[in-house]
């Protein structure tokens, strides 16, 4: 990584840093992505296209398919544990160089395991669920008790469908997030991108306000990206760069 120099030139005269995160961080937890060769959306769905199965109509009308298919996905989250990227944003954070936060794609909850605090999920979270008719909020395990039962979760109050709380599609994202998030790559020193092709918006349209405003953007992703050739350095490979940039910060503590 004959640029990493000039990144960590970069991480330290950042007084403020904004992170991105998709679904290529949590690969290495052993997450599967959703648009690579063997992604999620590779696969069918009982010869359903998997993209149709996470659009909100679809959700209300056929929640039995909906959480069938996300059994094997997304009610194992016991089963998966942070990784160095997740570790080492956490480390960026309690030593005061992510002020901005981290902005994430993904649904997993491992920023918080891991420890990082500032973090808000563009697309929601699997962490929790609420019936859709009388709000009433309900946990992970709560939800994942009935999938793994292979039924469909139900509110106690009232009967209603049970939704975890995510952005399926059809639904806006959350607007005081999305705020914040423009705010923050607006205000930014330095804007990272970990691991997402950035293809969805809004999310994707993040570090182009970095751009916009003239602030450095540094990508590490395995694809390229269409702010490439915005970016002041372009990074393939996730885990090969935390190696190097954890050992960095370590040998910042001694």
């Amino acid at each position: 990584m004959s640029d990493f120099g000039a990144f960590i030139d970069l991480y330290r005269k950042a007084g403020r840093i904004a992170v991105l995160t998709g679904a290529g961080v949590s690969t290495l937890s052993g997450i599967p992505d959703f648009r690579s060769s063997d992604g999620l959306y590779s696969k069918e769905f009982g010869h359903m296209n998997v993209e149709a199965i996470l659009d909100i109509d679809f959700f209300t009308s056929h929640p039995d398919v909906f959480y069938d298919w996300a059994r094997e996905y997304w009610f194992q989250m016991e089963r998966y544990k942070p990784n160095i990227i997740h570790e080492t944003l956490a480390l960026m954070e309690k030593k005061g160089k992510l002020s901005e936060g981290i902005f994430t794609q993904n649904i997993d909850g491992l920023h918080q395991k891991a420890g990082s605090k500032k973090v808000y999920e563009l697309h929601g979270s699997l962490r929790e669920g609420y019936c859709m008719k009388c709000r009433r909020h309900y946990s992970y395990s709560y939800l994942a008790d009935a999938v793994n039962s292979h039924a469909v979760p139900v509110c106690q109050s009232c009967g209603g469908l049970v939704k975890p709380d995510i952005v399926f599609y059809g639904e806006a994202l959350n607007s005081t997030t999305l705020m914040r998030g423009e705010n923050a790559f607006s205000y930014a020193d330095l804007a990272i991108v970990l691991g997402s092709s950035l293809v969805v918006n809004p999310a994707a349209s993040l570090p182009f306000i970095s751009a916009r405003a003239g602030k450095d953007i540094v990508i590490v992703n395995r694809d390229r990206t269409y702010i490439d050739d915005y970016a002041a350095l372009k990074f393939d490979d996730l885990e090969e760069f935390f190696k190097a940039f954890r050992d960095e910060i370590d040998s910042q503590s001694h």
